[in-house]
């Protein structure tokens, strides 16, 4: 009789060559050249009832071509900027093949936030959050909410914030809206208008790499016909660049209006900003998974396989 194959070592290898496929989507692993088959594995065939004989039908499926999440170091300002784009159009990637469009990919990876403070602490000197708020790329609202400062409010500065006694009967504690509010931020680009004041207002730190003020991109004020290094304000972009008038009035700032008014100044000169800023931030350190180093022959143990690779493909 022909000899049984060993189906648990076949089923461990099947296993490991769908979860390599997946690294090698995922651009974790160079994609792997397999040798022709021959043999009995090339001829797996099933036995029909009448004895004859009939190709097995079980394919498995050509891995889509994905373009690497890391670059060399020696690559040029341009191939990192279309890089960047490349991977915002593609996210993170998906193990099921789900099919997003750009856009919506970009409606989560960007977010933009504007912050309104009011003044606590002896004489008001001390800013604190009053209201936060955070649009996405497309700038539609994704967050706007109260927020009842950790000291008394003695300077409401209403004539600038907006904000009234009023609103804080609806305010939510500070330390519920910073955990909310950073939870959106988390693995985000965000963008904002002399944004360290709202993080500081946040008490919080967002990666150099991940951050885009408006306010410190030489770009918007040349193509603004501004002095490259002037400090020009929110208001002024937007009448120069943007063609619309914010912050008029005397009922203060609108921190969405602010949020997305930011944003579309970013969109209006992403693909060259993200070009200069490829020339000067220094590559991330590669994922220790890419470490060359690390011994291919483990690939074959559960142990060493990430969670989210794990139940992806089992």
């Amino acid at each position: 009789p022909p000899e049984v194959p060993n189906k648990k070592k076949s089923r461990k290898h099947q296993r490991f060559m769908e979860r390599r496929a997946l690294l090698e989507q995922k651009g974790l692993l160079s994609p792997h050249r397999q040798a022709p088959v021959v043999g009995p594995e090339a001829d797996s065939t099933l036995t029909e009832a009448g004895g004859t004989t009939a190709p097995c039908c079980r394919k498995v499926p050509k891995p889509k071509q994905v373009i690497s999440s890391s670059l060399s170091p020696s690559a040029s300002p341009d191939s990192i900027a279309r890089h960047h784009s490349v991977l915002l159009s593609q996210g993170n990637g998906s193990s099921k093949g789900v099919k997003t469009s750009s856009s919506t990919l970009r409606l989560g990876k960007y977010v933009a936030i504007d912050c309104e403070m009011v003044g606590t602490g002896p004489q008001g000197r001390r800013s604190e959050l009053a209201r936060c708020s955070v649009v996405n790329y497309d700038g539609d609202v994704i967050y706007d909410k109260y927020v009842q400062p950790e000291l008394p409010i003695v300077d409401y500065r209403t004539r600038w914030s907006g904000i009234t006694k009023q609103h804080m009967k609806s305010a939510i504690p500070f330390k519920a809206a910073q955990a909310e509010i950073l939870k959106i931020l988390k693995d985000k680009i965000v963008v904002g208008h002399a944004i360290h004041n709202d993080f500081q207002a946040l008490k919080y730190f967002h990666p150099k790499d991940r951050t885009r003020d408006t306010s410190r991109i030489p770009v918007l004020n040349q193509r603004a016909g501004l002095p490259i290094k002037a400090s020009v304000s929110l208001k002024s972009l937007a009448r120069h660049l943007l063609h619309k008038k914010i912050q008029v009035g005397c009922r203060g700032h609108s921190s969405v209006e602010d949020a997305q008014t930011a944003m579309e100044l970013y969109r209006l000169v992403e693909v060259q900003w993200e070009t200069e800023l490829a020339r000067t931030l220094p590559p991330r350190p590669p994922s220790p998974i890419t470490d060359p180093t690390t011994d291919s022959n483990q690939y074959m143990d559960d142990r060493y396989w990430p969670t989210d690779l794990m139940a992806s493909s089992l």
